[in-house]
């Protein structure tokens, strides 16, 4: 048997020739074909150099498993969530390490329906037989591998834009940022949709062209070294809106028309509002790190909101079992009821370019209020010898203060007028903290934290 340090909370991710390669794949791809009785997978890759080899392994093992593949070639991990059951398959794979760093790769995966894998049961029982090597019965006849890419980018394309009213999109300048990731080409087939349609969107391509060697940088716009190209483009052509992608594109990032980046948590609360405008009394799921702008909106709205643990697979679930039409992670991930209780990269650039239009207001005008409102630290990374001395040392000093504890994900600690959020990262080994406030600054409560994790 052979331990696997690949396997996460909810996902496959991990270094090249070390925790991830061709033969490691394979016994993955043969795990997950017995642990969901498949007959019928999907499979799409990023644009990673080293994600068509690892793609061709697990294809190789699941066709061993006599499993119909479904190959979808360079896609985006929200295609694979479409096609997964659009083709009614039993579960799909994107090979992807989305924004890790050039030397790692991973996959990610689900179920039939497009259903997350339930961390403890589906990804504990690939993670079991995939270090016992383990594989079917040899006497299965061999599946195959069949080319579906343009079929299923059609399809897709038109789930994505039966979202927005095309008729509502206004004539702004668009700069739309690929990261050299798998975004491009997806991007260039919805745009040449909307304009056979007649849609006045004008677009800036910058970084489009898919590259593994990703000459611009790993596409991680959480990265404030890595906003500077988005802002500086949109201020060098008059764009009126920014758009960047992670490598795999099921997160987007705004930028506004000056060219400031917009925090997640504020889109995912415009999101909200837009959402409850068209159904009334709708539930939204939102993640534990900031959340007080989201319930705000919420409340006023008539909604209702409710709180999943951060990570697309607790999301999803937390999306199907409350019947939620929306969802939102501060992290720029976004959940659609109808697009398979999935998250997109494509959709929520689409609404707001719809609500710039309906509402004739600039996006930063539209969430200026907001932030005021509501101000936010941003997340804080912090890597630590010993995370949980350090959560037990931050609790011990500011949970005798707190008028509210929760402990759905890491620690939540509310006062009268801020709060923050202290967790272990699902997929890096760091801390992460957020902290909110109701309307005054938060510098000084951040230092103040940061004093107690640091020392």
């Amino acid at each position: 048997m052979t331990l696997l340090s690949c396997f996460k909370a909810y996902d496959i991710r991990g270094r090249l020739g070390i925790d991830l390669d061709p033969a490691i794949a394979s016994c993955i791809g043969h795990a997950f074909a017995l642990t969901l009785g498949a007959r019928r997978v999907i499979l799409g890759r990023d644009a990673r150099a080293s994600s068509a080899e690892l793609a061709q392994a697990v294809a190789n093992a699941l066709v061993a498993e006599g499993v119909e593949v479904l190959d979808l070639g360079l896609s985006g991990t929200e295609e694979m969530y479409f096609a997964t059951t659009h083709f009614e398959a039993d579960g799909g794979i994107c090979i992807t390490a989305s924004h890790n760093p050039i030397d790692w790769n991973g996959m990610k995966m689900v179920g039939a329906g497009s259903a997350p894998l339930d961390p403890a049961t589906d990804m504990a029982q690939i993670k079991a037989l995939a270090e016992e090597g383990k594989a079917g019965a040899t006497n299965r006849p061999a599946g195959m591998v069949v080319d579906i890419a343009t079929e299923a980018r059609a399809a897709y394309v038109a789930r994505v834009l039966s979202f927005v009213d095309i008729s509502m999109l206004p004539p702004i300048k668009v700069v739309v940022n690929a990261g050299n990731g798998a975004a491009g080409p997806t991007f260039d087939a919805i745009a040449a949709e909307l304009a056979a349609r007649g849609a006045p969107l004008n677009f800036v391509r910058i970084h489009h062209d898919p590259d593994g060697t990703f000459p611009n940088g790993i596409p991680n716009p959480l990265l404030p070294e890595n906003r500077v190209a988005t802002a500086d483009a949109v201020l060098a052509v008059g764009a009126d809106m920014g758009v960047a992608w992670d490598g795999d594109f099921d997160r987007c990032f705004f930028f506004d028309h000056r060219g400031d980046f917009i925090d997640g948590e504020y889109v995912v609360g415009l999101l909200a509002e837009a959402f409850l405008g068209r159904l009334p009394g709708a539930t939204i799921i939102h993640d534990p790190r900031i959340v007080w702008n989201t319930q705000d909106i919420v409340a006023r709205a008539g909604g209702r909101a409710i709180q999943s643990r951060t990570g697309h697979a607790y999301v999803k679930q937390a999306m199907r079992t409350q019947g939620a039409v929306y969802g939102g992670e501060m992290s720029a991930h976004h959940y659609f009821r109808d697009f398979v209780s999935c998250d997109s990269g494509m959709i929520p650039w689409l609404l707001v370019a719809e609500l710039i239009g309906q509402r004739g207001t600039p996006l930063g005008d539209m969430i200026r209020a907001r932030r005021a409102a509501f101000p936010s630290s941003g997340e804080i990374n912090f890597c630590v010898a010993d995370p949980q001395a350090v959560m037990a040392r931050v609790r011990a000093a500011w949970e005798p203060h707190a008028s509210h504890v929760d402990a759905m994900d890491g620690l939540s600690l509310s006062f009268a007028d801020w709060r923050f959020n202290l967790r272990t990262s699902n997929t890096e080994p760091v801390l992460r903290l957020n902290v909110e406030t109701r309307g005054t600054p938060v510098a000084s409560l951040v230092a103040a934290l940061r004093a107690l994790i640091e020392g």
